[in-house]
Order: C-alpha cells, then sequence, then structure tokens
C-alpha cells in the first residue's frame, strides 16, 4: 500500500506540469493587456510598455513559463496583478469558502442520493423506483443557473425564509480563524452565528448538490441491482436473514466500489465546477475568484487557482484508490 501511494503521487507530478502548461498557455491566449486594465484605458503608451515589462509579459513566453515553474516549486504561486498580493496569503479564505459549500453538498448529495438509490433497487419497477428515476433524470438535466434562481425567487423573495446571498450575516460578520465559518463559529461558541452561516448554505448547497445527487443515485441503483441478483443474497434470503439487512449490509457493502468511485470524480467535479452557484448566491469561494481574475486578466492567480483545484481533484482520485483496498479486502496494492 506505501510503495503504491509513493508511485501515484509521484505520478502527479507530469500531470500537474501538463496542467500548468495547458492552464498557461490558454490564460495567455485570453484577449487584452493586464498593464492596459491596471492603468486605464486613457494611459499612455509608453506607461502600458513600462507596466507591461514591469509585469515581466514582455519576455518571451517559455520564459515566462519557466520561471512560474521555478516558483511553483518553492511554493510561490506568484503574486496577483490586481491586488499585489502573495497568492498563496489571499486564496486561502475563497478555496476555504468552496471546500465548506462543496463538503456541506455532497453530504447532501451522497445522504439523500444513495439512499434513493438503494430503495429503487430494493423496490425495482414499484412507484417509489419509477418517481426517484424521474427525479434523478431531472436532476442531470436541470442548469444548476436556473435552479438557483429559482430558489432565490420562491424561497428567499417570495416567502423571505432565508437569505440569498453571502456566507454571514455582515451586520455580524463571522471572525475568520481558518475561514471555514463552521468551524469558526463553533470553535468561538458563537451558536447564533452557525445558525446564521447554516442558513446562508441551504440554497447554493442543495443547487450545486442537484446533478451528483442525481448521479449517485443512478449511479447507486444500478450497482445495487447487479450485485442483489448474485448468488450470495439468494442464500442469505433464503436463510431467513431480514430484507433490510440483506440490502444494506450486504449488497450495498458490495456495491460500494462504483458507487465510491462517482462520488470521488463528483467531489473533484464540485470544486471545480461551484462557479455558476457561487455568481448567483454571491458566493466568495475559488470560482468567483478566478473569474474575477480572468475579467482583470490577473494571470497568475488563474494560473495558481486553477492548478490548485487541479492538485485537489487529483488527491481525491487518490484517495478513491487506496479506499477501494479498504471496501473490498481481495483488492491488493503491491
Amino acid at each position: 500500500m506505501f510503495s503504491f501511494t509513493v508511485r501515484r503521487l509521484g505520478a502527479l507530478i507530469p500531470v500537474l506540469l501538463g496542467m500548468a502548461f495547458i492552464v498557461f498557455m490558454m490564460v495567455r491566449a485570453i484577449p487584452g493587456n493586464p498593464a492596459q486594465l491596471i492603468l486605464g484605458q486613457q494611459a499612455s503608451k509608453e506607461a502600458v510598455a513600462a507596466m507591461t515589462t514591469k509585469l515581466g509579459l514582455d519576455q518571451p513566453w517559455h520564459i515566462q513559463f519557466f520561471n512560474y515553474l521555478g516558483g511553483l516549486f518553492t511554493g510561490d504561486l506568484g503574486v496577483s496583478i490586481k491586488t499585489n498580493t502573495p497568492i498563496a496569503e489571499e486564496i486561502w479564505p475563497y478555496l476555504a469558502a468552496t471546500i465548506e459549500l462543496a463538503i456541506i453538498a455532497m453530504i447532501i448529495a451522497v445522504v439523500i442520493g444513495v439512499n434513493a438509490g438503494i430503495i429503487s433497487a430494493w423496490f425495482q419497477n414499484s412507484w417509489f423506483d419509477y418517481i426517484a428515476m424521474i427525479i434523478a433524470l431531472i436532476g442531470v438535466s436541470m442548469p444548476i443557473f436556473w435552479l438557483g434562481l429559482m430558489e432565490q425567487y420562491i424561497v428567499a423573495i417570495h416567502f423571505d425564509l432565508l437569505p440569498t446571498t453571502g456566507r454571514d450575516n455582515i451586520r455580524d460578520p463571522v471572525e475568520a480563524i481558518t475561514n471555514l465559518y463552521l468551524l469558526d463559529t463553533l470553535l468561538q461558541g458563537r451558536f447564533d452565528q452557525f445558525i446564521e452561516v447554516v442558513r446562508h448554505l441551504i440554497l447554493p448547497s442543495i443547487a450545486l448538490a442537484t446533478i451528483p445527487m442525481a448521479i449517485i443515485a443512478r449511479m447507486t441503483r444500478s450497482s445495487m441491482l447487479e450485485v442483489m441478483r448474485s448468488d450470495f443474497i439468494r442464500t442469505a434470503r433464503a436463510k431467513g436473514m431480514r430484507m433490510f439487512w440483506v440490502v444494506y449490509k450486504h449488497s450495498f457493502k458490495n456495491a460500494l466500489i462504483p458507487v465510491v468511485t462517482v462520488i470521488g470524480l463528483q467531489t473533484g467535479l464540485l470544486l471545480g465546477g461551484a462557479i455558476l452557484t457561487e455568481t448567483i448566491f454571491g458566493w466568495p469561494g475559488i470560482g468567483t475568484y478566478i473569474y474575477d481574475a480572468i475579467n482583470y486578466r490577473d494571470y497568475p492567480v488563474v494560473q495558481s487557482g486553477i492548478l490548485v483545484i487541479a492538485f485537489i481533484f487529483v488527491i481525491i482520485n487518490l484517495c478513491v484508490d487506496l479506499l477501494y483496498a479498504a471496501i473490498d479486502p481481495r483488492i491488493k496494492y503491491k
């Protein structure tokens, strides 16, 4: 197991290098000059040229790329063109906001999706099965931006039950410790703020959870149906074991491998795909951070932000591979 983990970690290096190169070239293809945006449209050509030189954007692309790589190997993600602040210092609050949102969304998706898939397989071709799979199909097809806007209009505006934007009450902001507001409020014993943070999380997390919830439900149902047709399940039922234990203890455990794979992939996609949800709900996450950087032509922020997301994604995939051995003892990594 240890040697497998080390090999997989070593394999991450070329993946991240390739990702860094692709992102570097794509960002440079964005029209516009950051120096011009910084100085304004009225700036003289001489001032723009001087700012371009100061930012190092007049150097050949390969020199810029290797300078960027050199910084990455020393833990330097670069300096934001917009704020003139080291990205390593300012990126964590945005990343923490996205991680918190993605975790809550994934908990919702897993709890509802897995149980919906299990019950659908248990009562195959029943009314619950048909309704659950129709809802799952709608969930996969439903655009996040439309669902988010409908949530805001119906729940927040029409009934005035929940807030529409932000992470906390602007009149009583959370004092950041880890920038994970749920954890920070508990550490400070501010349960009133904890409830307020939960209220702000409900709408965006439900919107973000819809698609993975539907995918997990469909995959769980399919995997469960395959396992429940196995001989050992028929043997367990013939011995008089209660159906609940047959389904949840024996069938579900043996159907976990594809379900865990989907959960891992969807968790990684949530981190990179939260930009629509964050934009609609005014959530100050990594997606909003990168989106603003693209508008400002802030190349270092875009490059580093996407690279951080890619790193988290491949680490999640590694964790999923390691979970296989814990779930199924027949799997051995040598």
